[in-house]
């Protein structure tokens, strides 16, 4: 295993009302110095959710949203900030009852993500939702989204859809349709 190297120093060098950008002056094990930037969240730092919920044998519930980033509307998975008190499945499924109007009876952790790994220090724990009820939370959000589907059979060419364009929620789709199939519940 590589040695990590050595932060000689760290500063935060811009702050947001949702982010700090922290620069790390970094001694790399063959005495090569480099700064690096990268985004760190602020506060307590509980984490966020990302819910492939399926609302039958083959088809995961998107909602659209307005999304900063682009400038666009955007389909995606439902997702979220885990709360203070919260457990990771708990809030999923706090998250989908607010964005997608959906409880499930059966929630499982899949994996954790890295958003960029790079330039972030955030992750994203992906769970898969089933056997969903119709339940509505009020959320955070600025204006209710609209809820849409995909066929996980479909992902080759949904990825052509012009208003999908996240890889996390890509690979999150990937990985519940790869565990789907392994277990038999879901045949390509």
């Amino acid at each position: 295993m590589r040695q990590k190297p050595t932060v000689l120093a760290r500063e935060i060098v811009a702050t947001s009302r949702l982010f700090r950008v922290e620069e790390l002056q970094l001694r790399f094990a063959n005495g090569v110095e480099r700064t690096y930037e990268r985004l760190v969240g602020k506060g307590a730092g509980y984490g966020a959710v990302m819910i492939v919920a399926l609302e039958d044998a083959e088809h995961v519930v998107l909602v659209e949203e307005y999304c900063g980033g682009t400038d666009e509307y955007e389909l995606s998975l439902p997702k979220g900030l885990i709360e203070p008190g919260e457990d990771v499945l708990e809030a999923a499924n706090r998250e989908l009852k607010e964005e997608a109007g959906f409880g499930a009876r059966r929630l499982e952790h899949l994996a954790e993500l890295s958003l960029s790994p790079g330039y972030m220090s955030q992750k994203i724990q992906v769970v898969l939702a089933q056997d969903l009820y119709p339940e509505q939370l009020a959320g955070d959000e600025p204006e209710p989204m609209r809820v849409d589907r995909v066929n996980l059979r479909e992902l080759s060419s949904f990825i052509q859809h012009p208003q999908f364009s996240e890889g996390r929620a890509l690979a999150a789709l990937y990985l519940a349709r790869d565990l789907l199939q392994q277990r038999g519940e879901l045949t390509l």
